[in-house]
């Protein structure tokens, strides 16, 4: 399985960036998706979860933090999850990974250790 992230970059706090996530190697609409992030000095913590289940979207998930300003979203044509994030600022500022977890579970997947699968990393920043 490989996971391929790609997206990230410097921008003003209030602009915008997509991140994608490219995934090979296994059934897609079986994986839930999350994104996750990594400041300095911090744990990486949970940003976003997106579970595909019975042909449809089964639920969405993000952090408090950045509800109402990131949307996560998934081409199962393209096996690619996507992170479009919106009104960004310098405390989202981190290292963004993807991870795919392929149990089959519909409980919400939120921790590092639930997820089989990471991508190398992508950096956002945001300057202020």
């Amino acid at each position: 399985v490989q996971l391929v992230e790609s997206g990230g970059g410097l921008v003003q706090a209030g602009g915008s960036l997509r991140l994608s996530c490219a995934a090979s190697g296994r059934t897609f609409t079986s994986a839930t998706m999350g994104w996750f992030r990594q400041a300095p000095g911090k744990e990486r913590e949970f940003v976003s979860e997106h579970k595909w289940r019975g042909g449809r979207t089964y639920h969405v998930r993000y952090t408090d933090s950045v509800k109402g300003r990131f949307t996560i979203s998934r081409d199962n044509t393209k096996n690619t999850v996507y992170l479009q994030m919106n009104s960004l600022k310098p405390e989202d500022t981190a290292v963004y990974y993807c991870a795919a977890n392929w149990g089959p579970s519909t409980t919400p997947v939120d921790v590092t250790y639930e997820y089989d699968y990471w991508g190398q990393g992508t950096q956002v920043t945001v300057s202020s």
